[in-house]
């Protein structure tokens, strides 16, 4: 900060007693942290101070220390007695006073040529008792402070204007105008600590508080390296980071705004299905050459001797005789089971010859011919098919 501010500054606190404190119409979180600090530092020092504000705090406001001591108007006590009365030159010879009984008489002594005024001339006004030293916080038009800004009543009164925003009229006696601080709160903090003034913890958290308010939790493009070594030392003075951000700016534009109708788009982007859950990136897995396919033989025990019984059964069959007793082709057949698709096929080519010289066999033949005449010439006997009872040893 300009140390020919900071030394105006002191000198206005220094001479004034009476000091208020001033916030504009619905002030951000950050106007009233920097307002209520500026309060509580000038109160500490012992000066009468009065901090106003033209409409009621917010709730987002209740977290700051000293909120409870804002008021709507300056507390207009005491103030100055003023008598006046016309006067010409050389009419008065002089003007005095005494105490009587509680009273104060004023006594104006008339010259040699008397007084021309009388009673009903003497006019009596008092002052309302409006601050000397007015400092201004956060607010860029003084119509922005409503009735709290009387012209008449203030046109005494040194006027401090300290704000950020770029739109500030510059009004003022004293104008600290910084748009390229973050916040407001930051900016005070400054003027505070450049002039050595008092900070305890609840000061110094209502500073952070602003600080946080003003930059979005230090999120905003606008934060400056300034607003993060005061917030260092407002830390060493004991103050604490929120743990929540501000509400207002996280709160959707549906469920934020005044007035009673909402926009269902914006209400539809509150209520959304959640985020679903991100995928975990899949690892490659690594190439496996492919294993040639081989065919699959059931081993099983007695094989080589089943491989033995079909070499002597094809050795058989390429005999000079043509045929091959069905006897011992059975035989060999039931001697073990086959399980290779070789042994299969030269099992069923087997089958199928044997059919063939069973068929061409004179001597299978002639005996089933026996056997069919033998079976036609019995008959069944005449009562099979009468019931019977038969009897056992036992007498019933």
């Amino acid at each position: 900060m300009d140390n020919n501010v900071s030394e105006q500054l002191k000198d206005l606190i220094s001479k004034n007693q009476s000091i208020g404190i001033a916030v504009g119409k619905n002030p951000s979180i950050d106007a009233m942290a920097a307002a209520l600090s500026l309060f509580l530092t000038l109160k500490s020092d012992g000066k009468n101070v009065n901090i106003v504000c033209p409409t009621e705090p917010l709730v987002e406001h209740s977290r700051l220390v000293g909120i409870d001591r804002v008021k709507k108007d300056f507390e207009l006590q005491g103030g100055d007695m003023t008598v006046s009365f016309p006067y010409q030159e050389g009419e008065i010879e002089k003007i005095s006073y005494t105490l009587e009984n509680g009273l104060l008489n004023i006594i104006v002594k008339a010259g040699q040529d008397g007084l021309t005024f009388s009673e009903k001339d003497v006019i009596f006004k008092r002052s309302e008792g409006y601050p000397t030293l007015l400092f201004v916080i956060g607010t860029s038009r003084l119509s922005d402070l409503d009735r709290i800004y009387d012209a008449e009543g203030l046109k005494d009164t040194t006027v401090v204007n300290i704000d950020n925003k770029p739109d500030n009229q510059g009004y003022g006696d004293i104008s600290i105008v910084a748009p390229n601080s973050s916040s407001i709160s930051e900016k005070v903090a400054d003027i505070m600590l450049s002039m050595n003034l008092t900070i305890d913890v609840d000061i110094a958290q209502n500073l952070l508080t602003g600080i946080e308010n003003g930059t979005d939790n230090f999120q905003s493009s606008m934060t400056t390296p300034l607003a993060f070594e005061i917030t260092g030392e407002l830390i060493r003075k004991g103050a604490v980071r929120s743990a929540v951000s501000n509400l207002q700016n996280e709160m959707p534009k549906a469920i934020r705004d005044d007035s009673d109708e909402y926009d269902e788009e914006n209400l539809s982007s509150v209520f959304t299905q959640p985020a679903p859950f991100p995928r975990q990136p899949q690892r490659p897995q690594p190439f496996r050459q492919p294993q040639p396919l081989t065919p699959r033989i059931n081993r099983l025990p007695n094989a080589g001797q089943n491989l033995q019984r079909l070499q002597s059964m094809q050795n058989r069959q390429q005999g000079p005789a043509g045929g091959q007793d069905l006897s011992s082709v059975r035989q060999d057949l039931s001697a073990g089971p086959l399980r290779s698709e070789a042994s299969r096929q030269d099992l069923t080519s087997e089958r199928k010859d044997t059919k063939i010289t069973e068929r061409t066999d004179p001597s299978v033949d002639s005996l089933r011919q026996d056997s069919g005449q033998a079976g036609q010439g019995k008959k069944p006997p005449v009562d099979w098919l009468t019931p019977k009872i038969y009897k056992g040893s036992t007498n019933i």
